[in-house]
């Protein structure tokens, strides 16, 4: 892979850049077998306590599962790893940390739309006082993505003046969704071949359509930021693991055990 000039400017002027099939065909299928492990174990529990929905979550149509890689002997290779290292160089500088990491599988037939918001916005909506330099997504494609099964759809920073502005969102009351933008524009669909990466900043608005093809729709997302984020009343925000610096992997396998904060609840 090799991330251009162009990338970065893409990057920093609209607020995403696409890597096409940067992940190998072993990354790909160990990141779906992993995923199928998650979905599986989450459905598995909500129906066995008889919830149909848990945050933004809901059962057999759309979930979003953070906060498990410590429980994986294969996730922290590719979290950790020399892609993802080369990605945050590029995209957020010399020091990066782990901030979250997460599933996001929408079913077959069923899966749900994802409402306009920024990733920033969830942040910003929990704890308003909270300051920070924008976080850098990774939105790992394990399927072929499109309009039909659910692709995410960008809005350029030009378009919605987002480059370092976080807009007020709304709790949207049948979804549990943040909503960041009501407009009427519909955005940039991203359809992209399974094994690509796109990048984009925590302030660019986003949202998702429905999958109605026959197969389930999944991603892996992964989050870094360029330093610790804080909490307003004080703590780290996530994960906060250190990843990089200098350009170089200072990540420690085994040294990293500590609790995040964002296992879900159901699962416990």
């Amino acid at each position: 892979m090799q991330i251009t000039v162009r990338h970065r400017q893409e990057f920093v002027e609209q607020g995403y850049s696409l890597l096409p099939r940067v992940l190998d065909e072993e990354t790909l299928t160990m990141l779906r077998e992993e995923c199928s492990y998650f979905v599986g174990y989450v459905d598995g529990s909500m129906k066995a306590r008889g919830r149909e929905t848990y945050g933004i979550t809901h059962r057999g149509k759309r979930y979003f599962i953070s906060g498990r890689y410590r429980e994986s002997r294969r996730l922290p290779g590719f979290l950790f790893g020399q892609l993802m290292a080369d990605i945050t160089s590029a995209f957020l500088g010399d020091e990066s940390y782990l901030f979250v990491e997460q599933w996001v599988v929408k079913g077959a037939e069923q899966g749900m739309k994802f409402a306009w918001h920024q990733d920033g916005g969830y942040v910003k909506f929990s704890d308003p006082k909270t300051r920070h330099r924008p976080y850098l997504t990774c939105w790992c494609a394990l399927d072929d993505m499109s309009e039909d099964n659910g692709t995410i759809f960008v809005m350029p920073h030009d378009r919605a003046n987002t480059r370092n502005h976080i807009l007020p969102h709304r709790a949207e009351p049948d979804t549990n969704d943040l909503v960041g933008y009501e407009g009427s524009d519909p955005g940039e669909p991203i359809e992209v071949p399974a094994g690509s990466v796109v990048v984009f900043s925590s302030t660019t608005l986003h949202r998702s359509s429905a999958n109605t093809t026959e197969a389930p729709r999944r991603a892996y997302l992964a989050q870094y930021s360029g330093e610790v984020i804080q909490r307003s009343t004080g703590g780290a925000w996530a994960h906060a693991v250190p990843f990089t610096r200098s350009g170089q992997i200072i990540y420690e396998p085994g040294a990293d055990h500590g609790p995040s904060g964002l296992r879900s609840p159901e699962l416990e």
